[in-house]
């Protein structure tokens, strides 16, 4: 048998059906990206970045904080351009606690250090620890426990 034909796979046909199945699970999650394999065969579906981007900025911009009390603020300042803002750096599910029925790693007027665990966000059923940027206290948390969070996504300010 001939090097050639060893390497060569065989070509397999592409599953429309479910491309337009992953598409439409895009659609009812919310998320940007989704990648599927089975069989050795491998599947990414995407929507087009700058498309996501923009949607992140639109939300962010209406987003309104919420007091210490967990209740909004109406006609308060854009969290968004607060120098203490803690952004999502993944899509994913973001949890608040170490797991249910425990306390929250942060709570609003929380102290925390550099490095310090703010919250997890699972993406790919890996679960990632996000530390905080800078020392300070937790002003406001911008997220519920277990909600779907899209990159950039505001997650906490800490002063």
């Amino acid at each position: 048998m001939s090097s050639e034909r060893k390497n060569n796979k065989p070509k397999r046909a592409v599953d429309h059906d479910l491309i337009r199945e992953l598409a439409r699970l895009l659609d009812e999650v919310g998320l940007t990206e989704i990648e599927f394999e089975r069989d050795g065969q491998r599947v990414r579906v995407a929507r087009h970045p700058a498309a996501s981007i923009a949607t992140v900025s639109a939300a962010a911009r209406t987003t309104t904080p919420l007091d210490q009390g967990g209740h909004i603020e109406p006609g308060s300042p854009d969290p968004t351009k607060h120098p203490g803002l803690v952004s999502s750096p993944m899509v994913g599910t973001a949890y608040l606690c170490p797991e249910p029925g425990a306390r929250p790693f942060v709570e609003v007027g929380s102290r925390i250090a550099v490095g310090d665990t703010l919250l997890i966000v699972e993406a790919m059923k890996t679960m990632n620890h996000i530390p905080s940027p800078h020392a300070g206290t937790v002003i406001q948390v911008l997220v519920e426990d277990g909600q779907p969070v899209e990159f950039g996504e505001p997650l906490m300010i800490i002063e």
